[in-house]
């Protein structure tokens, strides 16, 4: 017979684990993250990622001046320089590893940046959702425990 308890402990748990698994499935592959951010005038950001070969990475930059710095692996696109009113930078990434996008406001207002990179999950994040589902498991199983007959003796 199952108690009260250990019905909430078991519903509990089973929502938990069920969201664990959800995040877990989403976040396996290529993850595409799409962004838009304002700067401040003086101010900068960065952008940091690893890219897998030949996904493709876009980002516009809308201002009056402003620099961009962007690094990516090996023979790619390599630019430094300053640009005014609009840029829209898109490419395919033809060697996998680090891209690094630096994005400084040297005008008197404000820029806006809108972003869209494709990426790996970190491994951190999946060892995170593996870690909820574990426990989700764990609270599942101390609630059984409590409807379990105690031995004679106890």
């Amino acid at each position: 017979m199952l108690t009260r308890t250990t019905v909430i402990g078991i519903g509990i748990g089973g929502v938990i684990s069920a969201i664990a698994i959800y995040a877990l499935i989403t976040s396996i592959g290529l993850q595409t993250i799409t962004a838009t951010e304002t700067i401040s005038v003086g101010k900068s950001t960065t952008y940091k990622f690893d890219a897998p070969k030949s996904s493709h990475q876009n980002f516009k930059v809308t201002g009056e001046k402003f620099h961009v710095k962007l690094q990516t692996p090996s023979d790619g696109i390599q630019k430094d320089e300053d640009f005014k009113k609009e840029i829209t930078f898109d490419w395919f990434v033809l060697q996998e590893g680090k891209n690094k996008i630096d994005i400084q406001n040297l005008g008197p207002t404000d820029l806006t940046v809108n972003v869209k990179f494709s990426r790996y999950t970190e491994a951190i994040l999946i060892t995170y959702h593996i870690m909820v589902l574990t426990a989700g498991v764990v609270i599942i199983g101390f609630s059984a425990a409590f409807s379990v007959r105690k031995p004679k003796g106890f």
